[in-house]
């Protein structure tokens, strides 16, 4: 994350008043990326103790705001935060743990950008969710009960 000076800069460069609550929730955020709320409420706990959910909430709104956190929300998953923001990365979800796990996006022409028909919008970005079981789940499951969630959705 760097040093709490260059955090403090980003909030301010941002806009944002530097408080306590802000400091402990963007450290949580970095520590614990792709984390849900209640995670971060526990990880800015760590760090200051007498932190509130509701400022645990309104710093992760403010920071949301502001561009400095990235707020996704896979289908069927709560909200979960992280602190890569900027690169219009893509993200791969465990369907069987829900875990997430950052994938760049394509070098050179990147198809995934270009939309058959953009309707008249001006895209400014692109989610893609990548579906699977990650490893630590392909190995705890059997042959048998990988088959379906692998291929489910290829034909």
């Amino acid at each position: 994350m760097g040093n709490e000076i260059d955090v403090e800069r980003m909030l301010r460069d941002a806009g944002l008043r530097v408080t306590r609550p802000r400091l402990a929730v963007y450290g949580a955020v970095h520590r614990h990326p792709h984390s849900d709320t209640d995670t971060l409420i526990g990880a800015a706990r760590a760090e200051l103790p007498e932190v509130s959910h509701q400022a645990v909430y309104d710093s992760l709104a403010a920071l949301t705001d502001a561009g400095l956190v990235r707020r996704i929300q896979p289908q069927g998953s709560l909200a979960r935060y992280e602190a890569r923001v900027g690169d219009n990365h893509h993200h791969v979800v465990c369907r069987s743990c829900g875990a997430v796990a950052d994938v760049d996006c394509a070098v050179g022409h990147a198809p995934c950008m270009d939309a058959s028909d953009d309707h008249g919008f001006i895209i400014d970005t692109v989610e893609v969710v990548y579906w699977g079981v990650c490893p630590e789940c392909a190995t705890a499951e059997s042959p048998a009960e990988q088959t379906p969630a692998l291929t489910e959705g290829k034909q």
